[in-house]
């Protein structure tokens, strides 16, 4: 990576040289086929590669069933975030990765029961496979550990100022701005 012309620091992209990256396999057949790890830390951020809804010995668990296989990736996820210190409400980022937007309801409810309190940033994106055809959804997700602050409150977030969704709306006799 270049460094920074003002400084002989590391560049903002560069990990520091003394963070340390600690790495976790699950131990599922393509990490050593591939050469990759399921999660890696660099500092304080945790980054899960594409995980799917395989059980310990390899095999996909849910054929047939996006609800299941979006379940048993999203533990599959958690768990890969927990050996190095993560857990699911770090979250910062998820991709889903499906093979069918048919499938969207039920692995959007899934999504939903995990992260609804979470609320990460999240790409949702149809392709036109996976490495098995019996796999319906992929997730990557990216975990913040120094940004970790109390949960939500009740109710849900703030609204932002581009949700209106909770502002006052125009009555009879009250215009919207213009």
């Amino acid at each position: 990576m270049p460094r920074s012309r003002r400084s002989d620091r590391p560049h903002a992209r560069e990990p520091a040289r003394s963070s340390g990256v600690r790495r976790y396999a699950s131990g599922a057949p393509w990490e050593s086929l591939v050469g990759y790890s399921r999660s890696v830390r660099v500092g304080p951020r945790v980054y899960v590669s594409g995980t799917t809804a395989t059980d310990e010995r390899g095999a996909i668990v849910g054929p047939g069933d996006p609800y299941a296989q979006t379940v048993r990736t999203l533990d599959n996820v958690e768990r890969a975030l927990t050996a190095l210190g993560g857990r699911l409400g770090d979250v910062a980022r998820i991709r889903v990765f499906v093979r069918d937007f048919a499938d969207f309801d039920a692995i959007a409810r899934a999504l939903s029961e995990r992260f609804d309190r979470v609320r990460p940033a999240a790409t949702m994106v149809a392709v036109a496979a996976l490495v098995d055809p019996a796999m319906r959804v992929e997730i990557e997700a990216d975990a913040d550990l120094g940004a970790r602050t109390a949960p939500p409150r009740p109710g849900g977030l703030r609204p932002g100022p581009l949700d209106r969704s909770r502002r006052a709306r125009p009555g009879p006799g009250r215009r919207r701005p213009s």
